[in-house]
């Protein structure tokens, strides 16, 4: 399907585009304020993992992804025929598959991951912090065993 801009006019309708919502950084800031004072540090976007999570806490080996609930298809099976494009069905469509393999390499590589949908952290941000935190204390406690 052609794009109907020139791809001037993509370029600088893409650049307005965020990368990360006013909601993830919201989230990063109740998060911080909960792990840093257990001990855990965090790197944003870390590319040496397969997905470059939104959150990795290297040590323990746990890849945080905030996603959001149109782009990485919540509900897709029940949503699909209501979208107004064959573009969007299948960008969509890419990005589970490319959520579902990058998980995949991620445990392989003996890293956990947790996926913090954006409709939760807005209906309930402390919730997912104790769902982060809880995988969190378990990785540590892991990593001690295997010493």
């Amino acid at each position: 399907m052609p794009d109907i801009f020139t791809p001037q006019k993509r370029s600088e309708i893409m650049s307005k585009i965020r990368s990360e919502s006013g909601v993830e950084r919201k989230f990063r800031k109740l998060l911080s304020a909960s792990v840093y004072p257990k001990g855990f540090r965090y790197r944003l976007h870390y590319k040496k993992v397969p997905g470059s999570p939104d959150v990795a806490f290297v040590a323990q080996k746990l890849a945080v992804f905030i996603d959001g609930t149109f782009w990485h298809g919540y509900g897709f099976s029940r949503r699909k025929h209501k979208l107004p494009k064959v573009f969007w069905l299948d960008k969509i469509k890419s990005n589970i598959n490319r959520d579902r393999r990058n998980r995949k390499k991620l445990k392989r590589m003996g890293w956990g991951y947790v996926r913090v949908w954006e409709h939760d952290i807005k209906k309930d941000p402390k919730r997912c912090i104790e769902m982060i935190t809880e995988k969190l204390k378990d990785a540590k406690s892991s990593v001690k065993r295997k010493h």
